[in-house]
């Protein structure tokens, strides 16, 4: 496997998502990464927005046009990863146009900011009986959607040789924070709301998206929750996205068990 990863604005790339697919993999892994900015993602998002698509642009210019030359036969499957501004930024690094003749494996998208012109396109347009926090697009032919409480299983259709994953907790406030929460209801306040936001959340014109916007800047979730993501969460979504052989549900225990160790320290 390749994996080609978008960092954060800080170049910072989590430990869980990576270890856990090199894990999966037994080693039979490369990544790269490029860092293109030291300040913090929301800071980078407001000052640096075009040099976070620009890099992840020549980036994937420079490892798509190598990988597309090799031997189709012979060659590793291609993985693209980004969490939070890299998962933005790693969306807007290709077109779709370019790579149709001969599209690389799949993309993992964890905690995709509100902004994400895929992701808003995709939940907008999600199959009806759905919810806007674990949506199904066009029964998970090609885009499915997971968290620490599965999903990924959900398609109605088998999941093709191009894939797309999001990973992304109903309580991420960076994934649902939206400005016209201030005249309207988010879609992921209705009922059925995910199992991390409580039934008491009342929505109130004004108010309620300066309390999503001081969460989205000041929020602190233990993990698993909001936006920050656990080892675990990124077992299950590499595992549903890559299909590793050989791995039973005693050994991915004791993977999820290892990984939180070395997360911890």
């Amino acid at each position: 496997m390749l994996v080609l990863i978008t960092p954060t604005g800080t170049g910072w790339v989590d430990p869980g998502a990576i270890n856990s697919v090199e894990f999966l993999h037994r080693g039979d892994i490369a990544s790269v990464a490029g860092q293109y900015s030291y300040l913090p993602s929301p800071i980078a998002l407001m000052t640096e927005d075009a040099y976070g698509k620009e890099t992840a642009q020549a980036l994937f210019e420079a490892i798509y046009g190598h990988w597309s030359r090799l031997p189709a036969e012979t060659r590793p499957k291609l993985y693209l990863f980004g969490l939070s501004l890299g998962a933005l930024n790693s969306d807007r690094s290709f077109d779709f146009y370019d790579i149709i003749d001969d599209p690389f494996d799949g993309a993992l998208w964890a905690g995709p900011p509100f902004r994400s012109d895929t992701w808003r396109e995709v939940t907008a347009h999600r199959d009806p009986d759905s919810p806007a926090w674990l949506p199904q697009f066009r029964g998970g032919a090609v885009v499915r959607f997971g968290n620490h409480f599965g999903g990924y299983e959900k398609g109605k259709v088998p999941w093709g040789t191009f894939r797309l994953a999001y990973l992304q907790h109903s309580s991420d406030p960076i994934v649902f924070f939206e400005p016209q929460a201030l005249y309207r209801k988010p879609a992921w306040m209705n009922v059925p709301r995910g199992p991390e936001v409580s039934p008491d959340l009342k929505w109130y014109p004004i108010v309620t998206m300066f309390q999503l916007a001081a969460d989205m800047h000041a929020g602190i979730a233990p993990k698993g929750f909001g936006h920050t993501y656990a080892p675990m969460d990124y077992v299950r979504a590499w595992l549903a996205l890559t299909e590793p052989q050989g791995w039973t549900e005693q050994d991915l225990q004791r993977l999820r068990e290892k990984l939180n160790t070395y997360n911890a320290r």
